[in-house]
């Protein structure tokens, strides 16, 4: 099995003030995943990848990066990850070539224009190499802050809300720039709003409340486990209320009589499907139309929310 790439155990971050944003984290990721850490705002998200880079001192615990001790070989740990923070902080007058270019030089990597060329026509910015960054749109200036964190060829990368303000085509094609990454073992950890694009992107999915990690798994074991699936039978005639025949299913009668609504859990209750068929052939109820959706990592994630609080 292969070591993981990022190891913490007991982790607390405690402020002078009191007040505690990380409370006891236990949490793994594994060489080559891209990991999106779900939250509300002032959940502990920021904090937590602030520590893993060696912004933030813990207050107890240990984090490993890439095999480092993120405390006592803060430089080896540092030179394993790429951080795009969810602040703009770029040199406003510096070119695009030379700010990334730099960054590299930051982490006593050897010049290589080859690497910076290729990170720049990845991220779409070769056209813009000559441009100062205050000539940049905000979604260009993000992109940027992609290609800073890639300069110095990092093994993790840190996205803190990578796609905030960026248009949705050119989210697309950071999300495609991310997928190659991974394709070339690159561990991906990042945090988003955009529920749809963890749930389409990422591999496995945590959750952190309160400055604890409250769920973490596979994002299409989560969506089967916690994600709810509503059956829509649209009725041939309408019903003016419930017959008995169907009362051990729990379905809901629409307004108008004309929809029979089941919802249930999305792992495993295809029986129970099947029976309430089976039923409504039974007591003669014919309908014209069966529409089925799933809950969305949204929905689910809301829930998740609601429930701990």
């Amino acid at each position: 099995m292969t070591d993981p790439v990022i190891e913490i155990h007991g982790l607390n971050k405690t402020y002078d003030s009191g007040f505690s944003a990380l409370k006891n984290v236990d949490l793994t990721i594994r060489p080559g995943e891209i990991f999106a850490l779900l939250g509300p705002n002032g959940a502990g998200k920021t904090t937590l990848i602030n520590v893993i880079c060696g912004i933030v001192n813990p207050s107890g615990g240990t984090v490993m990066a890439g095999g480092h001790d993120v405390i006592r070989d803060f430089r080896g740990a540092r030179e394993k990850i790429g951080l795009v923070p969810q602040e703009l902080t770029v040199e406003p007058f510096a070119k695009v070539w030379s700010t990334v270019a730099f960054s590299r030089g930051l982490f006593g990597k050897r010049r290589n224009d080859a690497h910076i060329e290729r990170v720049l026509k990845d991220l779409s910015l070769w056209d813009k190499r000559k441009n100062a960054t205050r000539e940049l749109s905000g979604g260009m200036k993000r992109r940027v802050m992609i290609a800073k964190a890639l300069s110095h060829e990092p093994e993790i990368l840190f996205l803190d809300e990578p796609t905030a303000g960026v248009d949705v085509e050119l989210r697309r094609s950071m999300w495609n720039v991310v997928r190659g990454l991974r394709e070339h073992g690159v561990t991906i950890v990042l945090t988003t709003h955009y529920l749809e694009e963890a749930e389409q992107m990422a591999d496995r999915i945590g959750v952190i409340q309160n400055g604890e990690i409250s769920l973490v798994d596979e994002t299409a074991v989560l969506m089967d486990k916690l994600g709810e699936k509503r059956l829509t039978i649209s009725l041939a005639e309408p019903l003016a209320e419930m017959p008995a025949a169907l009362a051990e299913h729990e379905l809901h009668l629409g307004d108008d009589g004309y929809q029979l609504v089941y919802v249930y859990r999305a792992g495993g209750q295809s029986d129970g499907v099947r029976q309430l068929f089976h039923d409504l052939d039974a007591a003669g109820i014919a309908f014209t139309d069966v529409d089925t959706k799933q809950s969305s990592l949204e929905e689910i994630f809301v829930n998740l929310v609601e429930n701990g609080r």
